[in-house]
């Protein structure tokens, strides 16, 4: 989502506040100044109250406080940089607020949550936040800010890879072979840089697909690929975003289960190509269809399956506090899975309202990935709202046989697809594999971490 149409240099300030409440004043100060409908006091209550109902706090420094109101524009955002650091509880220990990006949105957009983990995602990148930082004036701080939220923001301390004479062939050829199978479509796995990777100017007229663990990456050179793609892996095979790849772009609808595709890519971080593989998607996923063609359940958006990998592969591949963490996530036919399931615990996101426990909120990925440590299995409507935290699933599959190896969690996991419109995702406590179930199939997403 571009976010360059949103920010102005009028609402781009020094703060000179010690705390985050005084950071909000000013900054409140600078937008109702231009924008005299808006009322001061009730958007204060609003953001504070929100404050001390979540934390908006993103980490490397950085803070989003948001609040949606009636007014007569979608939204409205002023940033505050402290050259000393701003007190906030929310921040990690020593990690003063030295950005704040605050958010005001009209109650009807229907946006607001992928314009805030749009933002949210590019102040995850410890460059781009260093350079607003070290801004040697606003003027230069709205201008890095304006070619940011464009979409055009490179990582400075990182050059593209040059392109090297096999890289050029292995390109090349691709396109040819692409062409001879009846490929239609291209996909290139980025990370097989250690660096940016710089894009040749394609001739082919498939489509062209980058894949890569940084969506920043494919943003560097707009218009060199069609689509990006972003998946991330532990792994350093050969193209191990692969099976990744390729579901997340059936359920965006960027690839068909009848396309065939020409996929390129190398050892992780070896700076070299040396693979080609084509894939026949539906002949890739036909054991999950089994006589269907609907991979994805008819209520689930494909940004929450998309979100909820994430999430799953983050936690397969960070756990928590240096252990690995097996959990369970179940997305889709709400209604249906409330009869299979009952609490083992309190549930953790009951009375909190929708949106601040939708797993496409941002600040949602440190609350899911902490309640991970619960038995039990999040229950995540289609929409994304998560229902709850802890469920222990009641759906009796007898006749579905698992290969050796595999515990409760995952027998749950099959159980719920079949008895329900809805796809489940485990991940392996002992393994750190995440492996989906549809309808009773499972298909491993990531394969298991191997011992050094």
């Amino acid at each position: 989502m571009r976010l360059d149409k949103y920010i102005s240099r009028n609402r781009v300030v020094d703060l000179g506040s010690a705390d985050m409440e005084g950071a909000l004043v000013e900054l409140l100060n600078l937008t109702v100044e231009r924008f005299p409908d808006l009322h001061k006091e009730a958007l204060l209550k609003g953001l504070l109250r929100r404050e001390n109902t979540m934390t908006t706090y993103l980490g490397l420094g950085v803070a989003m406080p948001h609040v949606r109101v009636k007014m007569g524009r979608r939204y409205l955002l002023a940033v505050g940089r402290s050259h000393y650091g701003i007190r906030y509880d929310g921040a990690l220990e020593n990690e003063p607020v030295r950005l704040v990006f605050m958010l005001i949105a009209d109650e009807k957009t229907k946006d607001y949550l992928q314009l805030l983990a749009g933002l949210a995602r590019l102040m995850k990148e410890q460059d781009f936040v260093d350079s607003l930082v070290q801004a040697p004036d606003l003027d230069v701080l709205y201008e890095r800010l304006f070619t940011g939220f464009g979409g055009m923001v490179a990582k400075p301390k990182v050059a593209p890879t040059p392109p090297n004479r096999v890289n050029r062939v292995v390109l090349r050829e691709s396109e040819k072979i692409a062409a001879g199978c009846g490929c239609t479509g291209l996909m290139v796995f980025g990370d097989t840089f250690a660096g940016r990777f710089k894009a040749p100017k394609w001739e082919t007229s498939l489509k062209t697909i980058l894949v890569t663990r940084n969506l920043a990456e494919g943003d560097v050179r707009p218009g060199r690929f069609d689509e990006n793609i972003q998946v991330r892996s532990f792994s350093n095979q050969r193209m191990a975003q692969l099976r990744s790849a390729v579901l997340v772009g059936v359920t965006r609808g960027l690839i068909t289960f009848s396309d065939r595709i020409c996929c390129v890519g190398g050892l992780a971080g070896s700076n070299q190509f040396d693979t080609i593989v084509i894939v026949d998607v539906e002949k890739e996923f036909q054991t999950l269809l089994t006589g269907h063609a609907d991979l994805l359940p008819a209520d689930v958006k494909p940004e929450v399956l998309e979100r909820v990998i994430a999430v799953a592969t983050e936690l397969a591949v960070e756990g928590r506090e240096g252990r690995p963490v097996g959990c369970l996530f179940v997305v889709g036919d709400s209604e249906k899975l409330a009869t299979l399931t009952k609490p083992l615990v309190l549930n953790p996101f009951y009375g909190y309202k929708e949106e601040d426990r939708n797993i496409l909120n941002p600040f949602m990925d440190e609350t899911i990935k902490e309640f991970s440590s619960i038995d039990g299995a999040f229950i995540i409507r289609g929409d994304g709202v998560v229902e709850a935290a802890g469920a222990l699933i009641q759906a009796s599959d007898y006749n579905h046989a698992l290969p050796s190896g595999l515990g409760a969690r995952h027998a749950a996991a099959a159980a719920a697809s079949v008895a329900a419109d809805c796809i489940a995702l485990v991940v392996s406590s002992s393994s750190g594999q995440v492996t989906l179930f549809r309808r009773g199939v499972m298909m491993p997403l990531t394969e298991k971490k191997v011992s050094a």
